[in-house]
């Protein structure tokens, strides 16, 4: 099987998983495939044929699902896949409990940092400690959004010990679980805070002064990048030019005025 047929029969695998659950959450419990329907109606040797069909009450077919539904159920689905990995077993021993990711599982922006660290690893929420209120600022007052507008997530759904940067063994085996994530948000934008993040979202070497400023591309996504809020809250300096990346993806998005943009 080649590559294309492969992420084909991904994509199916996943719209059958979701569908499955849409009807599960519907009520319906079972499913009769045609044939089966046909042998259960035809008479057995030495019986007569039915007179007459026999009538039945025929529940209505359920409403399809949204595609914010959709969405939320291959993110649970996904979460739960999560939250069972044990791929770093150093990581798995000493986390409190996976961080997934939260926000509007349709959003324009999504937000992709490095790695849980002790506040997170014990909420279970990404950047919820010091760089998560920065972040929040960002998004708040800086783009004029709500936090739940957007979505958050990391590289790594564990966190390192020592808030140490993510192996690279350590990335890999997460990589399958955020290119799904972002696979099932679709975003329009992803802004990625920090090296960590761009580089390993990107499979590239390049520092983020080189790549911030201008967009990048993600299958199709438009990728910025920027530095991290807890390199902020170090250098407070740099601030001004992380300010100047997200009205460079304001404008973008349509979120500032004529007069702003000038």
């Amino acid at each position: 099987m080649d590559a294309s047929s492969a992420a084909a029969s991904l994509r199916l695998r996943k719209v059958v998983r979701q569908r499955l659950e849409s009807l599960h959450r519907a009520g319906v419990t079972h499913l009769v495939l045609p044939e089966a329907a046909a042998s259960a109606a035809a008479p057995r040797p030495g019986e007569a044929a039915a007179s007459a069909p026999v009538e039945r009450e025929v529940a209505p077919a359920p409403a399809p699902p949204s595609a914010g539904e959709d969405r939320v159920a291959a993110l649970r689905v996904l979460q739960q896949e999560v939250a069972a990995c044990t791929r770093c077993a150093a990581l798995a021993g000493s986390r409190t409990q996976t961080v997934f990711g939260v926000g509007n599982p349709n959003p324009r922006v999504v937000f992709m940092g490095e790695a849980p660290g002790f506040d997170e690893d014990k909420k279970g929420e990404p950047f919820v400690g010091a760089a998560g209120q920065l972040l929040t600022k960002i998004i708040e007052n800086g783009m004029g959004l709500k936090r739940d507008d957007v979505y958050i997530l990391n590289t790594l759904k564990c966190r390192p010990p020592n808030n140490r940067n993510p192996a690279p063994d350590e990335v890999e085996n997460c990589r399958g679980f955020f290119e799904q994530q972002l696979d099932i948000l679709r975003p329009e934008y992803i802004v990625c805070l920090g090296a960590v993040a761009a580089q390993n979202l990107l499979q590239t070497k390049l520092s983020v002064g080189k790549m911030r400023g201008r967009f990048l591309d993600y299958r199709g996504v438009k990728v910025l990048v920027t530095y991290h809020p807890a390199y902020l809250l170090r250098a407070p300096e740099e601030k001004r030019k992380t300010w100047e990346d997200i009205q460079f993806l304001m404008r973008d998005m349509g979120l500032m005025s004529d007069a702003e943009r000038s």
